[in-house]
């Protein structure tokens, strides 16, 4: 497997994770490499390490589990309810050194006190947070909010918290957690393009950077190599049904080879794959099996289908690549009593090619990719915080973006919580990094 060598702030934070027993957060706007970090630290790391994450394709695109089927826990608020544990479930929370949490901005604060809860509960350890396990959450709440249950769900957070967010959590009321924020963006090299999203991810948009973005977005779009990203899914099925429909012959169907206990329908990819020659595909995946070890596509990547076999060949910029399924494995830790050491197993895996139609893919759907042409589609409006942060950040340039519709100020929304949490923890940053004399 190649590896991206890191950058020194990268390998600085690996150092603080590895040489410490500090609970760490790593965050940093889009484009920071905080998956390369993550995937340094699964493969570097001398410690005992589990990852988990909220989805279970965030957990697939980590190699980890999710957090519900490596504690246990129901689904819900857990609150102050009992929390019932295995001697199995026991034994494996007594071997973890270091809990890696993914994704973590859609974790919300119950669940993360629930993990606090079950790791003291299990290493009986009352007194000590997280009982004395290391935590080190990635992710970024510019780009991605818990998601509220029903209305007796919001009313509980009303009630016992200040927001549904992790960082809310009592556990943090008594825990320390020390931010790290990866400043080296590596997706935008333009500095006035950087300095653009920098003001959307703040809320800080001026009419001056608003006029440069919409000016820049009002070109007319190509017809070809660029990818819509809306806000819903409906408006991404049709714009993706009709397009292959005006494509002449017959539809290919892939299916996808499932094996063990997927458990729900959360698939990495389609199920069903509908494929034409001439139709417009997404990577969903970095490419790894390529024997000089360089990586003909990345997750993101957009090409043509030009010819499908028992393998699908795709076009990407003018060279043609076969493209073969890929498996996604689902993993399940356990404890082994021989070794006395956590065990990473494959309990089901996904054949499938790594590949979506994209003509169009929701804003959501498109969360760590990278494009260099993008229309971007925000319908009649935006509806969450971040939103519109993560479509733009997409881009690896201004020249790359077009938009369905001029940019509004009420399309650009900061949770003000996040806010909060955020500018609190650089001013508390600032103040530890003064020089005591």
């Amino acid at each position: 497997m190649s590896e991206i060598p890191l950058s020194r702030e990268q390998a600085e934070v690996f150092a603080a994770i590895e040489s410490t027993r500090q609970n760490v957060f790593v965050t940093g706007r889009a484009g920071t490499g905080k998956s390369t970090l993550l995937n340094h630290l699964s493969w570097h790391t001398s410690k005992q390490i589990v990852i988990a994450a909220p989805t279970g394709v965030a957990a697939l695109n980590v190699g980890g589990q999710t957090i519900h089927s490596l504690f246990r826990l129901p689904i819900g608020v857990i609150a102050d309810h009992v929390i019932d544990q295995s001697d199995q479930v026991r034994k494996l929370l007594n071997t973890i050194d270091t809990l890696v949490i993914d994704e973590v901005s859609m974790v919300n604060a119950d669940l993360m006190d629930a993990i606090d809860r079950s790791l003291r509960q299990a290493r009986q350890r009352p007194h000590d947070t997280f009982g004395g396990v290391q935590i080190v959450l990635f992710g970024d709440p510019y780009q991605l909010a818990p998601v509220p249950g029903d209305s007796d769900e919001r009313a509980y957070f009303a009630d016992t918290y200040r927001s549904m967010w992790f960082f809310d959590a009592r556990v943090w009321q008594q825990a320390e957690l020390r931010i790290f924020e990866l400043t080296e963006i590596h997706r935008q090299h333009d500095a006035d393009f950087k300095h653009m999203l920098n003001a959307v991810r703040h809320g800080q948009v001026t009419a001056e950077i608003g006029g440069a973005l919409n000016a820049a977005g009002a070109r007319p779009a190509p017809s070809e190599g660029v990818i819509t990203l809306a806000t819903r899914n409906d408006a991404v099925n049709r714009i993706n049904a009709a397009a292959l429909q005006r494509l002449s012959g017959r539809p290919l169907t892939a299916k996808a080879e499932i094996t063990g206990d997927f458990g729900g329908r959360t698939f990495p990819a389609d199920e069903v794959l509908e494929l034409k020659v001439g139709a417009q595909v997404m990577f969903l995946r970095n490419d790894s099996n390529h024997q000089d070890g360089g990586q003909r596509w990345v997750n993101g990547s957009i090409g043509t289908v030009t010819k499908v076999d028992s393998t699908v060949y795709v076009d990407i910029d003018g060279d043609t690549h076969e493209v073969e399924p890929t498996v996604w494995e689902k993993f399940k830790y356990s404890y082994n009593p021989l070794t006395k050491k956590l065990k990473k197993d494959v309990v089901a895996e996904f054949t499938q090619f790594p590949l979506r139609l994209a003509w169009a893919v929701t804003i959501h759907k498109s969360q760590g990719a990278t494009y260099e042409r993008a229309i971007v589609d925000l319908g009649s409006r935006v509806f969450s915080p971040g939103q519109t942060y993560v479509a733009l950040s997409r881009l690896t340039s201004l020249e790359g973006l077009y938009l369905a519709r001029p940019l509004r100020p009420s399309d650009i929304i900061v949770d003000e919580n996040v806010q909060r949490f955020m500018q609190g923890e650089r001013a508390a940053l600032a103040t530890e990094e003064i020089p005591r004399t």
